[in-house]
């Protein structure tokens, strides 16, 4: 399941290419034996540079949210999800209204094509009970 991207492409790069391709992709340091996430050029936990590619079976649960009342438009969740993989992302949940998005909620990875020069965006959907 491990990819090596070429030497060339940013870390953002290769995980946009991921998004495009409707994969959530992460990385993984084999010297910390844990799954990296947000993409970058080292390991933070032990500084290393071997960083391997592997996809996400895109399930998880919600570990935390919020709702945002903003000026214009209707209210939307902010939430922050536990991958089953070992790594937590922000993100939101869709399909609901904002105020019923719970944590322990299990949810899935679905991606949102980009828009004009934007990059594509992982959302979640509910996926069944919570844990």
């Amino acid at each position: 399941m491990s990819q090596t991207s070429p030497v060339s492409e940013s870390p953002l790069a290769t995980y946009h290419r991921h998004l495009r391709a409707g994969q959530l992709a992460y990385q993984f340091s084999p010297s910390a034996g844990r799954a990296v996430f947000f993409p970058r050029l080292l390991c933070p936990y032990s500084g290393s540079d071997e960083l391997e590619w592997r996809v996400s079976q895109g399930h998880g649960t919600v570990h935390a949210t919020t709702v945002v009342y903003p000026r214009e438009g209707s209210p939307y969740n902010v939430a922050l999800i536990d991958l089953d993989e070992g790594f937590r992302m922000m993100s939101r949940v869709e399909g609901l209204p904002p105020l019923e998005v719970r944590i322990g909620q299990r949810v899935k990875v679905r991606v949102v094509e980009a828009t004009g020069d934007e990059a594509p965006l992982p959302v979640f959907d509910l996926a069944g009970e919570a844990a």
